[in-house]
């Protein structure tokens, strides 16, 4: 029996009413045992453990204090935990994060930083609400690589001055500019300040060839840190830079709104909404593959919209799923979302009884470690492996990855999806066509179906165009074009819309506009093979009452037989017809 009885679940039922149901609900209703839980609580631990010096050096990255990465992984990694549509997910401040929130932080300030990642959180909320989870997961794959791969050149960029020890007290935000501060100050490299980063690099890739139940990266910490206070070294540390590291949460804190910062955070809150949805969405995805089980994509951008609003009120910084943390929780034992309550909790006490030995970690050592996290985040193998794919693939892949790193990750994202979206429409296009059929008989019909236009007599001022794939906006060009391949006006003209999957709004102003004309030069306008949902959508939008609906029919044979009576060279007289059939399944086009 679990820990939690059968019934008494009136949060749960309502949440259901939305399709939201936090996987920790469904594991307490399952049964949780003693079992399951100490292998939570070790796991746990573990990437507690691993979470420390990646809080920390990712909120320096990104231009912040170091105890707001801390903040960030308690606050927001509890509660997405709390809340999340994942078994095994660790949230919390990702390399991800790290060029988009320097970039807000030095042009806004952090209180831009916060309104930003308040509204974000908002937006994930919403996405989640309306079912966007798996919308999402549809962003090109292109797309995400290319911004994945200019994150990781920017991150890894971001860290030379640490480990070479350079003297700067700022550096530019500009890719350029950067290096170009880099390689003018070249001649200032600390040795020391260098040697220790290479020392930290090796220790990161190497230590797990002995053991993997403690993170390299906090073997590299202790090592370097205890030689520099050893032998009195003399680098940069983040207590010489950022002064004491507080060891309590801070009270909740909001920024003064104003109406010029809200909409000046509009962009920057989308973009942090993207990408938080991103790649919390893609570590779900990685952990199913790990586990075997499935996640809740609409449950976990649910999670983290509650996790960014709660960090953003404890002076944390945004927040999402972490692949590397979640797979170390997999792979430690961890089974359900205990694991991550345990890992926030254990971020927690690390804080409130070592907080003040956080400030002797040396700043090339963070350098060296969250250079290991640029490689591992830089996906070389697979930005390559696109390189051979179709040249839109490449374009899309380019275009993101060179905004990225030359422009910022708003724009990148912003410029791959629209890039991605007009070169779908555009393929779209390619295979939407409308065809004369009278004149292409021989070229365009199969002459294996059985109902092709040339198995039927069709007289000479009857018409007959066959459209292929979506009617939208896009294709419309090409079906007027066709259309006009008619040198005189006919009698009837039939459209057969049997290979029409849907229409928009600029397809139905398209047949709207071929009524108009057809009602001028007093030609009869039929539909066929207009297939039951597409004719729903012409009902709802008026234009079959426009039409009249008994010039739709469900064939090419009920169209001919009701356009004969209107052709001069027909050899058989018969009255016009009612709508013969309702269009139903059985009756094909």
């Amino acid at each position: 029996m679990g820990l939690i009885e059968e019934g008494n679940f009136s949060l749960l039922q309502s949440l259901m009413k939305w399709h939201l149901i936090p996987k920790l609900f469904t594991v307490l209703k399952e049964g949780y045992t003693l079992k399951i839980f100490s292998k939570d609580l070790t796991a746990g631990v573990l990437v507690g453990i691993l979470s420390l010096p990646m809080s920390i050096a990712f909120a320096i990255a990104s231009g912040v204090r170091p105890e707001q990465g801390l903040y960030t992984g308690i606050v927001a990694g509890f509660l997405i935990a709390l809340f999340g549509g994942s078994r095994v997910q660790i949230s919390g401040p990702t390399g991800a994060f790290v060029i988009l929130v320097y970039s807000i932080v030095q042009q806004y300030g952090y209180d831009g930083l916060v309104v930003a990642t308040f509204m974000a959180g908002i937006l994930l909320l919403v996405m989640g609400l309306v079912g966007l989870g798996k919308a999402i997961q549809f962003i090109p794959y292109p797309v995400t690589i290319g911004f994945t791969s200019g994150l990781a050149l920017v991150l890894c960029t971001g860290q030379v001055r640490d480990l070479l020890g350079l003297p700067l007290s700022s550096i530019p935000a500009q890719f350029v500019s950067r290096w170009h501060t880099y390689f003018t100050h070249i001649n200032l490299v600390n040795p020391y300040a260098f040697s220790l980063a290479c020392l930290g690099i090796l220790i990161v890739i190497f230590w797990p060839k002995i053991t993997k139940n403690l993170p390299g990266s906090l073997v590299a910490i202790f090592i370097t840190t205890a030689l520099v206070h050893a032998l009195d070294l003399p680098v940069e540390t983040i207590g010489s830079r950022f002064g004491s590291v507080p060891n309590t949460l801070p009270s909740p804190h909001f920024p003064t709104l104003s109406w010029e910062l809200i909409t000046q955070m509009i962009s920057p809150a989308i973009a942090i909404a993207l990408l938080a949805g991103i790649e919390s969405l893609l570590s779900a995805v990685v952990a199913d593959g790990m586990t075997g089980k499935r996640h809740r994509s609409d449950m976990e951008l649910f999670a983290q919209g509650i996790g960014n609003i709660a960090s953003s009120l404890f002076n944390g910084i945004p927040a999402t799923g972490a692949i590397a943390r979640t797979a170390t929780n997999i792979k430690n034992g961890g089974q359900t979302p205990v694991a991550a309550l345990v890992n926030a909790a254990t971020l927690f006490c690390i804080m409130l009884f070592l907080g003040k030995w956080v400030a002797l970690i040396p700043m090339a050592t963070l350098a060296s470690v969250l250079m290991v996290v640029a490689y591992n985040m830089s996906e070389w193998r697979h930005f390559a492996s696109l390189l051979k794919s179709p040249k839109q693939d490449i374009a899309v892949l380019l275009t993101t990855f060179l905004l990225t790193v030359f422009v910022d990750l708003t724009t990148a994202i912003e410029a791959g999806i629209i890039l991605a979206a007009f070169l779908f429409i555009s393929n779209l296009v390619k295979n939407s066509r409308a065809k004369h059929l009278k004149e292409s008989l021989l070229e365009s019909e199969d002459p294996n179906d059985p109902l092709a236009i040339s198995l039927r007599s069709v007289p000479e001022d009857i018409e007959v165009f066959e459209i292929y794939g979506p009617f939208f906006f896009a294709a419309t060009e090409k079906f007027k074009n066709a259309l006009g391949s008619i040198n005189r006006i006919p009698k009837v003209l039939i459209l057969r819309m049997r290979h029409v999957p849907t229409i928009d709004a600029s397809g139905i102003r398209a047949l709207d506009d071929i009524l108009a004309k057809s009602k001028r030069e007093k030609t009869q306008l039929f539909l066929s093979g207009v297939k039951p949902h597409l004719l729903h959508i012409l009902k709802r939008s008026g234009f079959l009452g426009r039409l009249e609906e008994k010039n739709a029919f469900s064939n090419i044979d009920l169209a001919l037989q009701a356009a004969r009576p209107y052709s001069a060279s027909a050899s058989e007289k018969e009255a016009p017809i009612d709508l013969v059939a309702s269009l139903s399944p059985v009756q094909k086009s």
